[in-house]
């Protein structure tokens, strides 16, 4: 029987890629062989930017859709703000967003408390989308709606993001 403990031929460990956590209202862009997390995800959006070329990658946590609709100073806790602050961050270490490719997930109505229209968690979805239309970055994956819970893994490596569910197996957009 073969043991797969992390070790490669030569019996040296594999090192394991850096773990970088982003909170809620928080981004955090990386090059290289890093994993960003993040969880807590109900009406939020998660928003994964990826360029393979440059090997950038970021990782957005919004709460709300849009800055306009509220004061606030950090740009991360919304939805437009948010992903035109990590686009830029991802181009300041020489990614180019004509190779950029995007990945959203969240936007779930946990509990609906609004009266007439659409919830939080449908207006910081249609919001990501209209911002990264903007930006003519293109959504390639997305997990979005329902009435769960979710936490998110992306790749730096590969672009991959792991979507986790309390209600269901891990997906891989």
């Amino acid at each position: 029987m073969k043991v797969y403990d992390g070790t490669t031929a030569e019996s040296e460990p594999v090192a394991e890629p850096e773990r970088i956590k982003v909170g809620i209202a928080e981004s955090k862009v990386t090059t290289g062989d890093a994993v960003l997390t993040t969880s807590g995800l109900g009406s939020c959006l998660g928003v994964a930017v990826y360029d393979e070329r440059a090997d950038v990658a970021g990782l957005l946590h919004v709460m709300l859709p849009s800055i306009d609709e509220m004061e606030g100073k950090n740009g991360a806790k919304f939805a437009d703000s948010g992903i035109r602050e990590l686009v830029t961050e991802m181009e300041g270490l020489g990614a180019d967003r004509e190779r950029m490719e995007a990945k959203i997930a969240g936007g779930s109505d946990m509990l609906d408390f609004s009266e007439n229209g659409s919830g939080i968690g449908v207006r910081n979805v249609e919001q990501g989308r209209r911002t990264l239309e903007e930006f003519d970055i293109p959504v390639v994956g997305e997990d979005v709606g329902g009435d769960h819970g979710r936490s998110l893994r992306l790749d730096a490596r590969t672009g991959d993001l792991i979507v986790k569910s309390a209600n269901r197996d891990a997906i891989t957009l």
